[in-house]
């Protein structure tokens, strides 16, 4: 198996265990959403592969296509996904993305949210300021 797989796969256990708490806490159960954030460097075809595997599943799966122009642009556009959902939302997040759904994250709708090895700024907090944060310059 390689690296790429496992961590599919344990993405995939980890967005339908939110979905299912999403379904618990749901006065009428509905179509679960989930929104995929891609984070910089990136584009949303790198979310393909989990993006497949929740289709098959009967998720209503949604890719976001961040301009990358700055935060606000970004959250904007993850915020007209979310918009056009019928129903509660998972947000998640890769990297940068962790950053865009914290702030898109308070929209009512938005029932979980769920970070991808990626940045978990309180609300509020910026990325940069999140990275001056850590100690050291790293190993």
């Amino acid at each position: 198996m390689t690296m790429g797989y496992m961590l599919g796969i344990a993405l995939v256990a980890a967005v339908v265990t939110a979905s299912q708490a999403v379904e618990a806490g749901s006065a009428a159960v509905g179509t679960v959403n989930i929104v995929l954030v891609h984070g910089a460097n990136a584009d949303g075809s790198g979310w393909r592969g989990v993006y497949e595997i929740l289709k098959k599943d009967g998720y209503n799966v949604s890719v976001v296509q961040q301009p990358l122009t700055g935060l606000s642009a970004d959250v904007a556009a993850t915020q007209r996904v979310i918009d056009q959902q019928d129903g509660p939302v998972i947000l998640v997040g890769h990297s940068y993305g962790g950053t865009i759904i914290t702030v898109a994250g308070a929209d009512p709708e938005v029932r979980a949210l769920v970070y991808v090895a990626a940045f978990q700024p309180d609300v509020g907090e910026t990325t940069n300021q999140l990275g001056a944060s850590m100690p050291g310059d790293g190993p």
